[in-house]
This record gives structure tokens, C-alpha cells and sequence, in this order.
């Protein structure tokens, strides 16, 4: 394969169409991902109202956004899991589990920077 082909904008553009090709995968594919999309979409303009400063700005809108992409690893883990096959195997399923913590940890995440926040907002 030749990798001089996909260099400068003609990489930026096919990394692009790739991402936009997995963002559209997961929406169309993941249950998960698209509730999280729709409250992070409620979440994002509501953290720029509430925020004080740049800094509280950055810590709501960022958690949420930390959710997505915790979420979309996980879905490829899992989509790489599924390819090696259907049979159950301790570490498919540990992989898959793991994954699934980790969107929980960030889910937390945003529960903890949110409420700290607000806690500051309204007390």
C-alpha cells in the first residue's frame, strides 16, 4: 500500500469521512450512543449557561463529551469482540465488561463535576 497518497489534506479529508462513517455507525447502531447524544445535546448549551467562568465552561461541556467518546471505544471493543466470534470466552467477556465500566466511570464523572459545580452555583 502506498502511504504517500494520504498525506496532508487529502489524509485530513479521508480521516474525516472515516470518523463521520463511524459517528453514523454508532448512531445507527447503538442505542446507548444516541440517548447519550441527546443529553449531552441537552447538557452542553445548559453547562455554557451555568458556567461562571471559561473553567467551569470547559469542566460541564467536557465531561459530557468524555461520556461519547468513552462510549464509541466501547462500541469498537465490542464490535471486535463479536467479529472473533459468538462463542462465550472469559475474556470476550471480561473486554466487554470493562468497556461497560468504563462508560459508568465517565458517567460518574459527569455526575460528580456537574454536581460540584451546581452545588456552587446554587449555595
Amino acid at each position: 500500500m502506498d502511504k504517500t497518497s494520504n498525506t496532508g489534506l487529502t489524509r485530513i479529508i479521508k480521516a474525516t469521512k472515516y470518523s463521520l462513517v463511524g459517528l453514523k455507525t454508532a448512531w445507527c447502531g447503538e442505542a446507548a450512543f444516541r440517548q447519550e447524544v441527546i443529553l449531552v445535546a441537552i447538557l452542553i448549551p445548559l453547562g455554557l449557561w451555568l458556567g461562571n467562568n471559561g473553567m467551569e465552561r470547559a469542566l460541564l461541556t467536557g465531561c459530557c463529551m468524555v461520556v461519547l467518546i468513552t462510549e464509541l471505544l466501547n462500541s469498537a471493543v465490542e464490535a471486535v469482540v463479536d467479529r472473533i466470534g459468538p462463542e462465550h470466552h472469559p475474556l470476550a467477556g471480561a473486554a466487554k465488561d470493562l468497556g461497560s465500566a468504563a462508560v459508568f466511570v465517565s458517567l460518574i464523572m459527569v455526575v460528580m463535576v456537574w454536581g460540584f459545580i451546581l452545588w456552587d452555583f446554587f449555595i
